[in-house]
Formats: C-alpha cells, sequence, structure tokens
C-alpha cells in the first residue's frame, strides 16, 4: 500500500522524522486541485479557498496526520495553530482596510491623485507616465488593492474627459501596481506575507527592494508606451486638453478640512508606525489595527459603514488558504520539495536562488501570486533550515510573486480590478492574448532584471542580515 511507503522529511527539512506518502499525494491533490480551480475561476476564489480547506483538514483528520503530544488526532492543532501563525497578515489587512476607506472618504486621496493629473496638462505620454508613477505612490502607501482601486477609478474619469483611450492606460495602471508592491514591506499582499514570514526589518526591507521597484516600474513603462504608441495620442488641441485638465477640482469630494487634515495626519503617523514597528517591539498588524482604531475615533464615521467596507472575503480567502498549506505541510511534502530542488542545485545556494526566482514567476502568472507565494513560505523555511543562507531566498521570492503576476489579466489582484472595471465601465475587454502579449514583455525583461539584480547582490554580499 502506498501509504506503507515512507520519506523521510519534516518541517525543518532534517531527516528526523518518517512521513507517509498517502496523505502528501492526497493532500496536495487537493491543494492543486483548489488552486486550479482558482485559476479557471470555476468557483469564486474565496469559496474555492475554503472548500478546499475543509476538505484537507478532514482528510488530514481522517489519515491521522495531525495528533496531540499523546497521539490522538487534534482539531485544534489542525486549524487554529495553523491560522494562529499567520493571524498577524489578516490583522493587517483588516486594519488597513479601515483606515483607507476613512481616509478615503476625507477626499485625500482624490485631492492627491488630481493635484497630479493637473501636472500632465492632458500630454497623454505625459499623463501615462504620472499615472504610473502615482500608481506606485499609492500602492506603496495604501497597499495594492485601495491603491489600484483609486488609481483605476480616476483614469477612467481623466481619459474620458480628454477623449483618450483607456485601454493603454488601465493596463499600465495594473501591471505598474506590482511594481509598487516591492517599495515597502505592507505594500502589496504578497510583500506582507513573505516578508513577515522571513522576519525582514522594514527599513532593511525598503533599501534592498526599492531599486528593483524603480527599475520594474520604468520597464514597464517604456514597454507600454511603445506598444501603444499610436493610441497615445490626442484628438484635443493643446489648449483645449489644459482647459479640461485644469477645470478638474480637487476638492470637490472634500466635504470637511478638520476631517481631510486629520486623516492626512493620521495616515502620516501609520505610514511612520510601520517604518519603526520593530524598533517600538510591535508587529505590523498592531500598527495597522492603530490607525484603523485611531480612524474610527477621530472620524465621526459610524463605524459600521467604514467595517463592512472591510473585504471580507479577501479574508475568507486568506483563512482557507492558510488552512490549505498548512494541512500539506503537515504531511511533509512541502519539505520533500525543499529537499528535492536543494538535490536538484547540487546545494549551490546561486542555482537555488535562480531555480526558485523562475518557479515562482511563472506560477505566479498561471495561478495568482497570493497562493504561490503561501504556498512557497514552508518550501523557503525548509530550504534555509538545511544551511542556505535565508535573505536571499526571501527577497527573490518576493520580487518573483509579485512581478510573476505580471504576465495574465489573473496574475495579480491589480490586474483583476483594473481589467474588470475597464470592461464595466466602458465596455472594452482585454484578451488573454493581447494582455500576455504586453505583459508577458514586461515580465521577460523584468525576469532578466531581477536575476541580474539578485545575483550583483549575492556576489557582493548585499544583502542585510536579519537582526538575531
Amino acid at each position: 500500500m502506498a501509504d506503507l511507503i515512507l520519506l523521510a522529511a519534516t518541517d525543518g527539512g532534517t531527516v528526523d522524522a518518517v512521513k507517509p506518502v498517502l496523505p502528501m499525494l492526497i493532500l496536495g491533490a487537493i491543494m492543486t486541485v483548489t488552486f486550479v480551480a482558482i485559476a479557471f475561476d470555476w468557483v469564486h476564489k474565496s469559496v474555492a479557498a475554503l472548500a478546499g480547506a475543509l476538505v484537507a483538514v478532514a482528510a488530514a483528520m481522517i489519515m491521522g496526520v495531525f495528533k496531540d503530544e499523546a497521539g490522538h488526532s487534534a482539531y485544534d492543532r489542525a486549524v487554529h495553530d495553523i491560522i494562529g501563525h499567520d493571524i498577524g497578515v489578516i490583522g493587517v489587512i483588516i486594519g488597513t482596510s479601515v483606515l483607507v476607506e476613512i481616509v478615503g472618504r476625507s477626499g485625500l486621496f482624490h485631492f492627491l491623485a488630481v493635484k497630479i493629473v493637473k501636472r500632465t496638462q492632458g500630454d497623454p505620454q505625459r499623463l501615462l507616465l504620472l499615472l504610473m508613477v502615482a500608481t506606485m505612490t499609492f500602492v506603496t502607501f495604501l497597499t495594492i488593492a485601495p491603491g489600484t482601486l483609486i488609481m483605476v477609478s480616476l483614469t477612467l474619469v481623466v481619459t474620458k474627459e480628454l477623449n483618450l483611450p483607456a485601454k493603454p492606460y488601465i493596463i499600465g495602471v495594473a501591471i505598474v501596481a506590482n511594481s509598487g508592491a516591492l517599495m515597502t514591506f505592507a505594500s502589496g499582499i504578497c510583500t506582507l506575507m513573505l516578508g513577515t514570514a522571513g522576519r525582514l526589518p522594514y527599513s532593511h526591507f525598503f533599501v534592498t527592494t526599492t531599486p528593483m521597484a524603480l527599475i520594474s516600474g520604468t520597464i514597464a513603462y517604456l514597454v507600454i508606451r511603445r506598444i501603444y504608441r499610436n493610441d497615445l495620442v490626442s484628438s484635443l488641441d493643446p489648449e483645449e486638453r489644459i482647459r479640461k485638465v485644469g477645470a478638474f477640482d480637487e476638492w470637490a469630494l472634500v466635504k470637511d478640512r478638520r476631517l481631510f487634515y486629520r486623516c492626512a495626519m493620521l495616515l502620516g503617523a501609520t505610514i511612520l508606525g510601520f517604518a519603526t514597528a520593530q524598533r517600538l517591539g510591535v508587529g505590523l498588524d498592531f500598527i495597522a489595527f492603530a490607525g484603523g482604531t485611531a480612524a474610527l475615533l477621530l472620524s465621526g464615521i459610524y463605524p459600521d459603514e467604514a467595517i463592512k467596507k472591510v473585504n471580507w472575503s479577501m479574508i475568507l480567502f486568506f483563512v482557507g488558504l492558510f488552512v490549505i498549506i498548512g494541512s500539506v505541510q503537515e504531511t511533509g511534502l512541502l519539505a520533500w520539495q525543499a529537499n528535492k530542488m536543494i538535490e536538484f542545485s547540487g546545494g549551490n545556494p546561486t542555482s537555488v536562488l535562480m531555480i526558485l526566482s523562475g518557479f515562482s514567476m511563472v506560477m505566479s502568472g498561471i495561478v495568482d501570486n497570493i497562493p504561490v507565494a503561501a504556498t512557497l513560505i514552508p518550501v523557503v523555511r525548509s530550504i534555509e533550515a538545511q544551511g542556505i543562507p535565508g535573505e536571499p531566498l526571501w527577497y527573490a521570492l518576493i520580487m518573483a510573486c509579485n512581478l510573476g503576476g505580471n504576465s495574465t489579466p489573473i496574475g495579480s489582484v491589480s490586474s483583476v480590478i483594473a481589467l474588470n472595471a475597464l470592461e464595466k465601465e466602458r465596455q472594452v475587454k482585454v484578451g488573454w492574448g493581447e494582455f500576455f502579449k504586453v505583459g508577458g514583455t514586461i515580465l521577460l525583461i523584468q525576469t532578466i532584471a531581477v536575476f541580474a539584480y539578485l545575483l550583483v547582490y549575492q556576489h557582493f554580499n548585499l544583502f542585510p542580515s536579519r537582526p538575531a
């Protein structure tokens, strides 16, 4: 029987425990089917993740994967402990969602975005550049989903007023958002998950990833400008463009100036808190909840109105995802995969770095970069436990998973948000072929840049060491 075949693998990757193969195969199959359902949109991804989690836990309990110290099946270990490991990620998402919702109601984001657009004077190519710069900026400080939503809404309004095709600008926003997600620890979901798992200090993270964020964003702009050069022209004369852009009122959505300035200070304080959280001895989830709670207290907005705007669907998706991956991890499958990766590379740290980066980039475009990142966290931990330096692996995974989502319309949350809005508001559909032509070209160049960047950092030992 298959369950009598034994493999040596453990959570840390050392050979001190024996794991049966059958649970690996069954739990691995459940995870694979769940990811395929998400990739092909057979069901909503939250439903897929929750259903997969239920089946995974049931299968793990039946096969005795989860056991307590006495050797009895333990439901608490199956679910509560697994979710507890990643509760900080969920806390950051909830806290920042509340904060961003309230700050958005103050009109601050609209104010900043219109100020940026006015500087373009309606020039199509300059508009593309500044919209992409603004997207990176908003994603850097607001995380990828709200930052993309704000910029997509503004882009649709501006392009309509200037009689410009929205497609190049929306694709630009969707793709460059993934570069913005590299800027800070809390800029993107993948970034947050991986940075937390790798225990990367906020300041170290910013210094290491920001150059790659700027390089990858520049690549995205140049490729999009080249491919859509014939669309980046205006039918309006320069004076008409300047008049139309000048008519945008940055104060239009600011109903309460006191709330506006309070929110600006709260947002600044929260960003500062993220940067200093480690020195303060608290987690990013604490800072996020502090910012969200302060916003609720000081805004005068009825709390239920802000809290219901939290993306609870995404929260449930993460809960299901964490349970599935935690269940698979308990079988030893992910540690076994880590061992095989080391064997294939001959134990060479540079080879492991390149294999991990390439694999995660490809898979992020096929499945969605969030489940890919979550799945590879225990793999990297296992590799690190076997003596391969961990810092390069975590930074490689962060860059690869974020940028890997550029290749397909479902590869990242920013692409899904932007393309759905374009189709809904303008009835313009971007097919897989067209998106892959743009995103795939960008990703190919970005991949070369990432590999070169990682190799230079590896060769000159530039990756900052984590505190003990």
